[in-house]
């Protein structure tokens, strides 16, 4: 056994490993975006489509004839042109059926295709397909050499480079991919636009962009919805290739009569799920994101209908829409990126003109290519025309040399001075043609077959006559499929998106008083109408009422926690008060070490002290307390150790503060700063304990608070107290309340 070392190099090539990664990267790149990701700007088909098409063309699957089953054209497309997965050609045959993905389906499906909601076809055995007329159409003049074919894979078959295509399949029915390094995203299109489009740029070559956006105003999706993308928005895409289109629902307000009205939607965006859509309105719905909505019905058959319900008869359904437009698939943005493959072999970011200009000059070489085949099929027959004419001038003869001679073909061909191809054809002439070998028939069709080909010729020689008979093919194109034609009218329409407001959360609710109440345990319940019923209410084991507010459904609770944050909860979304109510902790991310120390109604234009146990605050703004998550928001920053005290809405021009050493310290507002957050200014010095309570008043009308009596109080000489912020205070005056809180 030889050793390591012995191991025969002749046929070891060494090189370094970045070179070897780099060269079959790239040809893995190059393979993925030439013959799998990409588009061809030609015929708008990829490689996998363009064979699936071509293999149902082989098994004769016309518009008019029977279906086969999906499993059988999977695996001949397979077996004859696609080496790869039979569930992806299905796949990919499935999509091309699919008439909400496709602007034009190019598969006539019969059997579960899928839907709209997003359900998967069946499986290929228990389908069946056939071309549709659109697909044909792609595929016109095949069999006139109108384009090259090229092995297959194994060499056993050939298979066209490309589609002749009669129309730009390319924007007419779109096409995505992602390929390396590159990506494409082109939205279908509106073909008798398309074709208009094409008719202009055949008579005005330089025709600017404006002039072809003018005809092609914007995609036209299968499913129908409005684009509401502002035209200069529309205008720049098409002419870089790149932008974005924005796309709303279709919807109308459908009146129930004594004020009640609800709103249906009958077209949703392109490439949204339905069944998707339905959960995410009722996950709105459960998480009162969107207060106004109170139900949503999906009532639809083969057409879409989709109910909501407003919670109450006074939302505008304007506003209503706004905000489902925000939070929900009712608008989507589908991007433009229109990456495709000029030529089959380079890939370009195109404008609008650039692909409609490769779309026809694809036509033109295929009109070259289509005449001058049948240029050649006509010469053909002419040479054997003129072989029979010859025979029936001599027909005695011509029967009396192949009745006699051992090798006829010689013998005519030498006698009438016949060509090979001749001699071959009135030999080959069957008995029972002999009737039909007329003059009058043979010139006649000679004759006509002269005139096409001069006809031909005057073609080949003139671009203008090319032209003209492309234009020609277009307008036949588009009595067959444009506006006109079934299905072939525009589906999406066109509005004014305007600006969706912020949308009031007053303008949204029905206005109804309400008791909050929140339980030491932080329960936090919803009472209807203004009450204060905390002793008849029920509470669990060990729980009682610890904050009562009255309030409307329209208002926003803000409460404070003892970690210095913020929150913040819409009434409306409050449970009601038939049970025990929820925990706070559920709705807002509320660490277990923090609890709530204050609860208010946010008024805009009002301002808060708000203070910590170490004897330090500010005044705050009501709106920068606002919180716009679960997670709150700090605006009292604390030492450590320290805990939010305080926050009292501001109503005069002093200060009071208490210590837990029970000294009073009174001082100016002004001594206070206005911050949005932060660890603020001492308010009072303590050499043991810290901040108990602290409320701002008019001076003028003196310092209130509750005896232990229950007595209201009031102090209104206030000297002995009346220092410096910061300052340590002197002790309360006789009658305070224990608890060290002004109450």
């Amino acid at each position: 056994m030889s050793e390591p070392n012995d191991i025969p190099t002749a046929n070891t090539h060494s090189e370094p490993l970045s070179r070897a990664i780099g060269e079959r990267y790239l040809t893995y790149a190059l393979s993925t975006i030439m013959h799998r990701a990409l588009p061809d700007a030609r015929d708008g088909l990829k490689p996998v489509h363009r064979r699936i098409l071509f293999a149902m063309r082989e098994l004769k699957l016309t518009p008019t004839g029977g279906f086969r089953k999906s499993a059988k054209i999977a695996g001949d497309v397979m077996g004859n042109y696609h080496p790869h997965g039979d569930v992806a050609i299905y796949d990919a045959m499935a999509r091309l059926a699919q008439d909400f993905n496709m602007r034009y389906p190019l598969v006539d499906g019969q059997g579960n295709f899928g839907n709209i909601d997003g359900d998967n076809p069946a499986a290929a055995r228990y389908t069946e397909a056939r071309l549709t007329a659109a697909a044909e159409a792609l595929m016109e003049g095949l069999a006139e050499n109108a384009v090259d074919f090229r092995p297959n894979y194994d060499g056993t078959l050939e298979e066209p480079i490309v589609l002749p295509a009669a129309f730009p399949n390319l924007l007419a029915n779109g096409a995505s991919g992602i390929a390396v390094g590159m990506a494409t995203n082109i939205p279908p299109h509106n073909l008798d636009e398309l074709v208009e489009a094409c008719l202009l740029l055949i008579k005005t070559p330089e025709a600017s962009d404006e002039a072809l956006v003018a005809l092609v105003p914007g995609p036209d999706f299968p499913t129908g919805g409005v684009l509401v993308e502002p035209r200069e928005s529309i205008l720049e895409a098409y002419r870089t290739g790149r932008g974005a289109f924005r796309l709303r629902a279709r919807w109308a307000v459908e009146d129930l009569g004594r004020g009640q009205w609800q709103i249906v939607v009958t077209e949703i965006p392109f490439q949204v799920q339905k069944s998707k859509l339905i959960e995410r309105l009722a996950e709105l719905i459960q998480t009162k994101k969107v207060p106004a909505l109170a139900d949503v019905r999906d009532e639809s058959a083969d057409d879409i209908r989709i109910v909501l319900e407003p919670r109450a008869r006074t939302v505008d359904p304007e506003m209503l829409m706004g905000m489902l437009y925000r939070n929900c698939d009712l608008e989507t943005r589908f991007s433009l990126n229109m990456n495709v493959l000029i030529d089959g072999r380079v890939p370009k970011v195109c404008s609008l003109k650039e692909v409609l200009r490769a779309f026809l000059d694809h036509r033109r070489a295929v009109l070259l290519r289509r005449s001058q085949h049948r240029v050649e099929k006509i010469d053909a027959r002419l040479e054997v025309l003129e072989g029979y004419i010859i025979a029936y001038l001599n027909l005695d003869r011509v029967i009396a040399i192949i009745r006699h001679e051992d090798e006829p073909k010689p013998v005519l061909m030498a006698e009438f001075e016949l060509s090979d191809v001749q001699a071959e054809a009135i030999l080959n002439m069957r008995l029972r043609s002999l009737r039909r070998l007329e003059e009058m028939e043979l010139l006649r069709e000679r004759d006509a077959l002269m005139v096409e080909r001069a006809g031909l010729d005057d073609l080949l020689a003139s671009p203008a006559a090319q032209w003209k008979a492309i234009a020609r093919q277009l307008a036949e194109v588009r009595k067959a499929f444009g506006k006109t034609a079934p299905g072939g009218a525009r589906r999406t329409g066109f509005a004014e998106a305007g600006e969706v407001a912020e949308v009031p959360i007053e303008a949204m609710i029905e206005r109804e008083p309400i008791t909050v109440i929140v339980s030491k345990m932080g329960w936090v319940r919803a009472m209807k109408g203004h009450q204060m019923p905390a002793t008849a209410l029920k509470f669990k084991d060990g729980d009682e009422a610890r904050f009562t507010l009255l309030a409307e459904t329209t208002d926003r609770i803000l409460l404070a926690a003892s970690n210095g944050r913020f929150f913040t909860l819409l009434a409306a979304n409050l449970p009601g008060g038939r049970g025990m109510g929820e925990p706070l902790r559920l709705m807002l991310d509320l660490p277990n070490e923090a609890e709530i120390v204050e609860m208010l109604l946010f008024r805009p234009g009002e301002k808060y002290l708000a203070a910590s146990s170490e004897g330090d605050g500010f005044v705050v703004a009501a709106e920068e307390l606002l919180a716009q998550t679960r997670a709150g928001k700090q605006v009292l920053n604390l030492g450590a150790g320290a805990r939010a005290q305080v926050c009292r809405k501001v109503a005069g021009d002093t200060v009071a503060v208490v210590g837990e050493n029970r000294k009073l310290l009174v001082f100016p507002l002004t001594e206070l700063p206005e911050m949005a957050r932060g660890k603020g200014v001492r308010l009072q010095k303590f050499k043991d304990g810290g901040l108990s309570d602290a409320t701002t008043f008019r001076l003028a009308d003196g310092l209130m608070w509750k005896d232990p009596a229950g007595r209201t109080r009031t102090e209104t000489d206030l000297a002995e107290w009346l220092a410096k912020r910061a300052t340590a205070g002197r002790m309360a005056p006789r009658g305070f309340p224990r608890d060290n809180r002004f109450g």
